[in-house]
């Protein structure tokens, strides 16, 4: 019996950032990947902001995606995700923060929501004015920072980290809204971009982020099931989609 379990969907950039960990720290686990806007009462209940992802570790559950890698990091510390070193642990949290509040915000909520999730989930038109405010003044202004914190080249800290992972796990979800870094603007972060996507781990989550991409919520599982994704028998995402409240910590 499969003691993890995991909820949440593999186009989820908060989703991504625990199944890197969970992969590149070789655990059995089993994923509902579940959309972040159909759960049902049984989600409500071990989510009460009602956001993905969701660990369950043996009766264990934990919500929001930093306090589940640090948990799986402190339960399973080899091999591992955050330095060592305490200066650099901390500013490893920080980035790790930044990519989950200020990068989320550009792309995900003003880029990813609109230009996706609005018409594929719930059949609305995007506001193009909230999607031209992104790409023109937020987003630039998030890398703009970003980019005086990352190395020329290799990973931040030498090795990959959840760093690494998170900042990358955030334009891998904007590149499904045809967002591109500019590389001749930051090329440091879309050099750090281009490496970490090029690992093997995010190679072989990619293969089912990309049939959950090109198919209607009611084909995802089963075409999931057809790549191997290790998925759980039942799912909780079994209610008509509602809209749901960005991050903001």
């Amino acid at each position: 019996m499969v003691r993890i379990k995991l909820i949440g969907s593999y186009l989820s950039p908060y989703v991504r950032k625990v199944l890197v960990c969970l992969e590149l720290k070789e655990l059995e686990y089993e994923i509902d990947p579940m959309p972040p806007f159909v759960g049902n009462e049984a989600f409500a209940r071990i989510s009460p902001l009602k956001r993905v992802p969701v660990l369950v570790d043996d009766g264990l559950v934990l919500n929001d995606s930093s306090v589940i890698c640090q948990y799986l990091e402190d339960k399973y510390p080899t091999p591992a995700v955050f330095p060592h070193d305490i200066v650099e642990r901390a500013r490893a949290r920080w980035l790790e923060e930044y990519a989950d509040t200020r990068l989320a915000d550009g792309l995900i909520w003003r880029l990813f929501y609109q230009r996706s999730i609005r018409r594929r989930v719930f059949n609305e038109p995007p506001d193009e004015g909230v999607v031209t405010q992104a790409l023109e003044v937020e987003i630039p202004a998030a890398i703009d920072y970003l980019e005086t914190q990352l190395p020329e080249d290799g990973f931040i800290f030498g090795a990959l980290s959840i760093a690494d992972v998170s900042i990358t796990s955030y334009f891998r979800t904007a590149f499904f809204a045809r967002y591109t870094i500019d590389a001749t603007r930051w090329p440091r972060t879309a050099g750090l971009v281009e490496r970490t996507l090029a690992l093997p781990v995010m190679q072989k989550l990619a293969r089912y982020e990309d049939c959950t991409l090109r198919l209607p919520l009611a084909e995802q599982r089963q075409a999931l099931i057809a790549a191997g994704a290790p998925l759980s028998s039942e799912t909780m995402g079994t209610t008509a989609p509602r809209p749901i409240l960005p991050r903001t910590s």
